[in-house]
């Protein structure tokens, strides 16, 4: 199918709040994008895995940008396409500062998500597995201090919470890192040179459409790559200052169905223009 322009959304406190169904209000607006010759991606700091009861949902037939632009993802293969992978040694050294600090610490990979001994994810992605068939589970697993001298999975993202000073600053000055926060006390770690912004032109790329005809819509620090990238960049009402201050149109707030908003009062009449 061909598309004549393409919005990225983020997720959480964008498109729906979490732990929450996207609303009928966004998916009317969802829809209403796709009949104007549009393709949706979400656009996100989760796992690739934790991703498909929303796409399911949006009919999404584009790939999607998961772990902050570390990963593209096709929703209807369930498999990653690109994944900008942290390197071994990098990965080693990181877990080994988590598990000496009992870190709220989780690793995204192409094989799954892995807990780190301190994570408290666990509730989080037990929910949403919760009554999928098993070919729409996340897959999971555990890291432990044995497997630092052993093998590890490949990893393209560290979700980390709540860190304390301490850890914060070991990993800070740990080289050929991208870090972020997608949330308050939440610290994307990522391979450096990713971001979502990267992600939304690959996709553009994937599917053909022109970089001048891209869109994106978010909240957080995480997205401010986005918004500054795209040719058309949204800011929801309450969002980081930063965001703000770059996007071209802001909307209301996510309880306020802002990406529906953003959608038939900014997007839709402008690509009508």
């Amino acid at each position: 199918m061909e598309y004549s322009f393409l919005l990225g959304s983020d997720m959480d406190y964008t498109l729906l709040m979490p732990g929450k169904p996207i609303s009928d209000v966004n998916l009317r607006a969802a829809r209403a994008l796709r009949e104007a010759g549009g393709a949706l991606t979400i656009s996100t700091g989760r796992s690739s895995f934790i991703t498909g009861i929303y796409t399911d949902v949006l009919g999404t037939d584009v790939p999607i940008i998961t772990s902050n632009g570390a990963s593209v993802f096709d929703p209807l293969e369930r498999k990653e396409i690109y994944s900008s992978l942290i390197p071994e040694e990098t990965v080693r050294e990181l877990l080994t500062i988590f598990i000496d600090n009992n870190s709220n610490a989780t690793c995204y990979s192409p094989e799954g998500i892995f807990y780190a001994p301190g994570s408290l994810r666990r509730e989080f992605i037990t929910n949403y597995n919760k009554d999928l068939p098993e070919d729409k589970k996340a897959p999971v697993g555990d890291i432990t201090r044995e497997m630092l001298q052993a093998g590890l999975p490949p990893v393209n993202k560290f979700l980390l919470i709540d860190p304390d000073e301490d850890t914060l600053s070991h990993v800070r000055v740990v080289e050929g890192l991208e870090i972020v926060s997608s949330a308050g006390g939440f610290y994307d770690i990522m391979k450096e040179g990713n971001s979502k912004g990267d992600g939304l032109m690959r996709v553009a790329d994937i599917i053909g459409v022109p970089h001048d005809m891209t869109f994106a819509i978010g909240d957080s620090e995480n997205d401010l790559s986005m918004i500054k990238d795209a040719k058309y960049g949204i800011a929801m009402k309450n969002s980081d200052p930063r965001l703000i201050k770059a996007a071209s149109y802001i909307t209301g707030t996510c309880e306020e169905d802002g990406f529906a908003k953003a959608v038939f009062d900014y997007i839709l009449p402008l690509v009508r223009c």
